[in-house]
């Protein structure tokens, strides 16, 4: 061992090392047209633009020098590192996220989506390309590089950073932001330990050595425990999809055909959607199939399962055509929502953008603008007459934050037609916008109004003053 880092030119190594982390505007520059190739790449889901992307990122060079820096113990060298990359990260970041709010296109493409929950083997491929990455450094092998980047693929993940932002997708956003840290982290502490293993020196004393390794460690443990929670999910959602389709086939003969169509995880209870062609209808089966997942999967499961008809031949051809049958159904049914969508834009005056549709739970919801003399009453009726043209569908219009009813009348008897009418328009407008309640009148008629609307799950302040009650948004008026 000691031969071989006898032959390791230490100062020639961490000359060209400190050269990797300068911020430069090569650096910069580099740092930019990596970003907008990455991002570009990811919205057309072209894998060989995203690994162009990945060539040029030069992200790797402060990253390992983090790692150099920290086994020597040169903490300026540490933070000329550490600025760099923050600097070019925060370029990566803002750059795409403006690119993707000025793109047509905001779909999450299958590239973006393999960026959004990193796992246990994403930290191993980091682990290992960082051992390969600081070997060839240290050896003064610098092809190998080129494969590391395309390995440990730094852009990529940032760049799914900033589609997250700019579309404000939190899931998306914390998922990249997760897999860019590991990355991140596993190159620097690798770079650290292949540096310590080959003899770098040091100036740290044994006792901070010592607590330097245990605080490297501690690092690696934390996170590998979330990153090993998210596999655990993923083995879970992949045995869970086997397990669905072979109980559904289980309750029908060898000559049917299941389609799984959605697999709703994140739902409670968890909500199952599949088609299933057959020969002989069996009503019973998707109260039984749903019964089997879930006590096989341990948890609720809802499921929805569509039989098709099919005659008794069993014949290739009569399974082709129930295929397009149901292909055909589909292509319907998302043109059908797409009209949906059209019909709620411009009825609530807001971009096609701004329409939400879920057409699993068959559930469509519309940020309404500030529509001039609209009152929120005026919003909770026109959401009432488009509900009335889709029995079939749940629609909710979301309003702004608009006056609340300044007049609950109350009689002997409790509130009045309008009073009732006011208290029904609070109840909805509670439901649609994430904003307290409070109730402003005479102690009788403000506890009472409390009181009614409390039997519909609406939590409500009271502040007592003399007159007749009014409802205000939380805040209003103090």
């Amino acid at each position: 061992m000691r031969d071989v880092i006898g032959t390791v030119n230490q100062s020639q190594v961490i000359e060209t090392r400190r050269e990797d982390c300068l911020l430069s505007e090569r650096y910069l520059f580099m740092t930019a047209m990596s970003a907008g190739i990455a991002v570009l790449g990811l919205l057309l889901s072209s894998p060989a633009v995203v690994i162009g992307a990945m060539l040029l990122s030069p992200l790797m060079g402060p990253i390992m020098g983090l790692g150099f820096a920290l086994a020597i113990g040169d903490y300026q060298w540490l933070k000329q590192s550490a600025r760099s990359l923050a600097w070019g990260s925060l370029m990566g970041i803002g750059l795409t996220a403006l690119l993707v709010y000025m793109s047509p296109i905001q779909t999450i493409t299958p590239e973006i989506a393999a960026r959004t929950q990193p796992n246990l083997f994403d930290l191993f491929v980091a682990l290992f390309s960082a051992l390969a990455g600081a070997y060839a450094m240290i050896r003064g092998r610098e092809g190998t590089i080129v494969g590391v980047a395309i390995a440990t693929a730094l852009m990529p993940p940032l760049a799914v950073v900033g589609f997250g932002l700019a579309t404000w997708n939190w899931t998306v956003f914390s998922g990249a932001l997760l897999l860019y840290v590991t990355n991140l982290i596993t190159i620097a502490l690798t770079a650290w330990g292949m540096a310590r293993l080959y003899g770098f020196k040091t100036s740290l004393s044994a006792r901070n050595t010592i607590f330097q390794n245990i605080a490297v460690t501690a690092v690696f443990i934390g996170l590998a425990v979330p990153l090993g929670f998210s596999l655990q999910q993923i083995a879970f959602q992949t045995n869970a999809q086997r397990i669905v389709r072979a109980e559904i086939e289980e309750k029908f003969d060898a000559n049917s055909r299941v389609d799984l169509g959605s697999i709703d995880f994140g739902a409670k209870p968890i909500k199952v959607s599949a088609s299933v062609w057959t020969y002989v209808l069996k009503p019973e089966a998707e109260v039984e199939a749903e019964r089997a997942l879930t006590r096989e999967l341990g948890e609720p499961v809802e499921l929805t399962l569509t039989q098709f008809q099919g005659g008794s031949s069993g014949s290739a051809a009569e399974l082709a055509q129930l295929s397009a049958a149901r292909a055909n159904e589909e292509a319907a049914e998302q043109a059908r929502a797409e009209d949906l969508g059209k019909r709620l834009a411009l009825v609530a005056g807001v971009p096609e953008d701004d329409v939400l549709i879920d057409r699993t739970r068959r559930k469509a919801m519309v940020r309404a603008e500030q529509l001039e003399g609209a009152t929120l009453a005026a919003y909770k009726a026109l959401e009432q007459r488009i509900s009335a043209t889709e029995p079939e569908w749940e629609i909710e219009l979301l309003p702004p934050a608009g006056r609340l009813p300044a007049n609950i009348e109350f009689g002997e008897d409790g509130p009045t037609p309008d009073g009732a009418r006011a208290l029904s328009v609070i109840e909805w407008a509670s439901a649609r916008v994430d904003i307290p309640i409070v109730l402003v009148g005479n102690q009788a008629d403000a506890e009472a109004a409390a009181a009614i609307l409390a039997t519909s799950g609406v939590d409500v302040n009271v502040r007592l003053t003399s007159g007749p009650v009014r409802a205000e948004w939380g805040g209003a008026g103090q």
